[in-house]
């Protein structure tokens, strides 16, 4: 039995890089916005969203990795025969 092409870890971080440094920033400001003794209060729930939105990109981009793996291993498929080949057409 053949395995399945897999997504590549170094490829889903290199594809992820930016925007895991864009949450990384985003939770650092909403973390830092927050007065102090609110912190958790002010930050918490807009930290949960920014990770939340996070996990999402993250799957769906491994998700895409994976099913260009599969395409780029799996052979070209013949082209459709529609009709009459050329020889097969009257003038």
């Amino acid at each position: 039995m053949n395995p399945q092409p897999q997504a590549s870890a170094s490829d889903l971080m290199a594809r992820l890089k930016d925007k895991f440094e864009r949450l990384c920033q985003d939770v650092t400001d909403a973390v830092n916005r927050a007065p102090p003794g609110q912190v958790i209060n002010d930050s918490e729930e807009q930290v949960r969203d920014l990770l939340a939105r996070f996990r999402k990109e993250t799957y769906q981009a491994a998700l895409q990795l994976r099913l260009a793996a599969q395409e780029a291993a799996s052979p070209p498929s013949a082209a459709p025969r529609h009709g009459q080949t050329p020889a097969e057409q009257g003038p």
